[in-house]
């Protein structure tokens, strides 16, 4: 059999990884063209002009019935409104961030997630760590002391984002894996839209709605959220269906690399010796984690070469 149409398959999904991840690490430059917002309206327009496009594209793709479906799962649905809550909690802080200068917090948040992650499966899916995993998760929780101690309070913003997007990943995880991405998209923002209206009829009557501030431009740029929500996803779940997880795996860290280098070099942030120590425990750390999870992938692999019958020649 030709390798070439997998060839071809994964180079396509590297493609929409790198794309995926690089949209989300620049999200800061994009934020900032919203300043003129609150980080509750910016949210707020968010959630409605991305369950907007995710009606819209459910339609032309003509995946309703799954939409449906979902909604009449109490077990699903009851998992993605917890999923809903805890993105629109990731979502506050990181416009909060972004909006306000501390970039780097938000860096800190997405590569803390993955170690994170780890420890959630310990802790609620009862997943044994190997060695490796538990000194990168020890070294990841020195490193967070090491940036407390140095500016004198803990990263709280780094750890919220860290916090609500790793329990909104479980969350999506009891959801189940059979649920698309758009699907699920559209019962979050479903669930998030009359919190949002309400946001936005309270920031109205205290005169702080900016929708048309800036006439047109204002308008237009609150409305591309929803675009700048979904495109991410959807090339996300293109590339998940290409490649190894241990190589979407690799390809999240480019997502914070590109904030900290946003953070330093166009933000101007200031690095301390605290937080550059900081981040090269949490460097080290992650890079533990990737050896040893493409180690582990090799050896399932030959272990299961190993267990695989040969066929016998025929004559």
């Amino acid at each position: 059999m030709s390798q070439q149409p997998h060839a071809k398959a994964s180079r396509a999904g590297l493609i929409f990884g790198v794309t995926c991840y690089t949209i989300w690490g620049l999200f800061p430059l994009y934020v900032v063209q919203l300043e003129f917002a609150s980080a509750l309206e910016i949210v707020a327009h968010r959630i409605l002009w991305s369950l907007l496009l995710c009606l819209g594209l459910l339609t032309l793709t003509r995946r309703l019935p799954e939409f449906l479906a979902v909604l009449r799962s109490p077990r699903q649905f009851g998992a993605l409104a917890l999923a809903a809550a805890l993105i629109a909690c990731n979502w506050l802080v990181y416009v909060y961030a972004a909006t306000t200068g501390q970039i780097l917090q938000a860096s800190l948040g997405y590569f803390i997630n993955p170690l994170l992650t780890v420890m959630l499966g310990v802790l609620v899916l009862r997943e044994r760590l190997r060695p490796t995993q538990w000194l990168a998760v020890s070294i990841g929780l020195v490193a967070i002391v090491v940036i407390a101690v140095g500016q004198g309070r803990p990263p709280w913003l780094a750890l919220a984002l860290a916090i609500s997007f790793g329990f909104y990943g479980l969350s999506k995880k009891q959801a189940g894996r059979s649920i698309a991405p758009i699907p699920s998209l559209t019962v979050e923002t479903l669930v998030l839209a009359p919190l949002a209206l309400l946001a936005l009829a309270w920031l109205g009557s205290r005169g702080q709605t900016h929708f048309t501030v800036h006439g047109t431009r204002s308008a237009l740029w609150l409305m591309s959220t929803g675009v700048a929500t979904t495109l991410p996803l959807i090339t996300f779940a293109a590339a998940a269906r290409r490649l190894p997880l241990s190589t979407l795996g690799l390809l999240q860290y480019i997502g914070p690399s590109l904030q900290f280098v946003i953070a330093v070099v166009i933000a101007h942030e200031p690095m301390s010796p605290s937080r550059w120590i900081g981040f090269a425990m949490i460097w080290a750390a992650l890079l533990m984690v990737s050896v040893d999870a493409l180690h582990a992938q090799h050896q399932r692999r030959r272990q299961a070469a190993a267990n695989t019958p040969e066929l016998e020649p025929l004559g």
